[in-house]
C-alpha cells in the first residue's frame, strides 16, 4: 500500500507535507519547551525569536517561529529557482509553507511534557528526523540548508553539503553558547545529533543498491525501460546457467533503495521468472547521481 502511494506524485506530496507536520510536533513539543535550538536555518530563526520574545510580549495564541522561518527561505527560494529547476522549488515551497504553518499552528506546551532535558532530545530527535527523512524520501525539502547542500551536490563541488551543514552550524552553537549558555548548547547538539542519525535511517536515497538480474529475455526493450525510467545506466554480459545449461542475460544496474521496487517493477513486467541479487550498502564512485526527485 504504502509502495503505490509513493509511486504516485500526489501521494509523494502528501507524505512530505506529513513529514513536515512530525518535524513540528517534535521541535514544538520537545525541544522548545526546553529552550534548546535547532541547526540550520530553523536555529537561527529560533535563536531571533528568543531574543525579540525579550523585547517585546508575542502573542500567545501563534508562534512567530513559522513566520520567521518562511521570511528566511524567500531568498534561498529565489536562488534555487534560478539554479535548480521550477518543479524543484514548487516541491521545496509547498514544504516550505506547511512546515511554516504547522510551526506556528502547534504551539510550545508551557510546561516540557518530559522533564529530562535529555529524554527530550531523543525523542524530539527522533521524530523531527524521522519526519525530515520522510519529506527527503518524497523528493522534497523543508527548505533552508537543504537547498544549498543540494545545489553543491548537485554543482559535484569539493565544499561537501556535511562539512557546510558541519561549518554553518558549529558557528550557530558557538553563538547559542555565548548568548545562553553552555549546556543550552551542548543539548541542542545532542538533539541534532539525534535528527541527523534517523533523517539517515529515514531517507532510503541515502541507501544505495547493486542489483544484479539474471533473465533470460534478450529484448533489448529491458535495458531501454530501465534507462528510461529510472534514469540508471545498464551493464549487461552474457551468461550461462550451470544447472540448465541454457543462454542468459546478467544486468547489473545501481539504484538507490528508494528505486528498488520501481526497477523490480520494470524486470518483472517484461520477464516475470527474472532472478534477482541485491547487495545493498554499496560503494559508488563515479557519475551516480543522487536524486531527490
Amino acid at each position: 500500500m504504502l509502495h503505490k502511494v509513493m509511486q504516485n506524485r500526489w501521494g509523494r506530496l502528501a507524505v512530505a507535507v506529513f513529514g513536515t507536520f512530525l518535524y513540528a510536533v517534535g521541535l514544538n513539543l520537545f525541544i522548545v519547551p526546553m529552550d534548546l535550538y535547532s541547526g540550520g536555518i530553523m536555529g537561527v530563526t529560533q535563536i531571533l525569536r528568543t531574543l525579540i520574545a525579550r523585547r517585546v510580549a508575542l502573542p500567545t495564541n501563534i508562534d512567530i517561529l513559522g513566520i520567521l522561518y518562511f521570511i528566511f527561505n524567500i531568498p534561498l527560494l529565489l536562488f534555487a529557482w534560478r539554479k535548480l529547476g521550477r518543479q524543484f522549488v514548487l516541491r521545496t515551497l509547498i514544504c516550505t509553507v506547511s512546515s511554516s504553518l504547522f510551526l506556528s499552528l502547534i504551539t510550545a506546551p508551557a510546561t516540557p511534557i518530559l522533564d529530562e532535558r535529555l529524554a527530550c532530545c531523543v525523542v524530539g530527535g527522533i521524530v523531527c528526523g524521522f519526519g525530515l527523512g520522510l519529506a527527503l524520501t518524497c523528493g522534497c525539502t523543508s527548505g533552508g540548508l537543504d537547498i544549498i547542500g543540494y545545489y553543491l551536490s548537485k554543482r559535484g563541488s569539493r565544499f561537501t553539503v556535511g562539512r557546510f551543514s558541519l561549518g554553518f552550524n558549529a558557528v550557530l552553537y558557538t553563538l547559542c553558547a555565548l548568548l545562553f549558555d553552555v549546556p543550552t548548547a551542548i543539548y541542542s547538539v545532542i538533539y541534532l545529533v539525534f535528527a541527523s542519525l534517523f533523517v539517515d535511517r529515514t531517507h532510503e536515497q541515502n541507501i544505495n543498491l547493486q542489483m544484479l538480474i539474471f533473465t533470460h529475455n534478450e529484448d533489448p526493450e529491458l535495458p531501454k525501460q530501465i534507462m528510461t525510467r529510472l534514469g540508471r545506466g545498464v551493464t549487461y554480459w552474457e551468461g550461462k546457467g550451470a544447472y540448465t545449461e541454457r543462454d542468459l542475460r546478467v544486468l547489473c544496474v545501481c539504484v538507490s533503495k528508494f528505486e528498488e521496487n520501481e526497477l523490480r517493477g520494470i524486470v518483472l513486467s517484461l520477464d516475470p521468472h527474472a532472478f534477482f541479487i541485491v547487495q545493498e550498502g554499496v560503494r559508488i564512485g563515479g557519475n551516480f547521481a543522487r536524486k531527490l526527485s
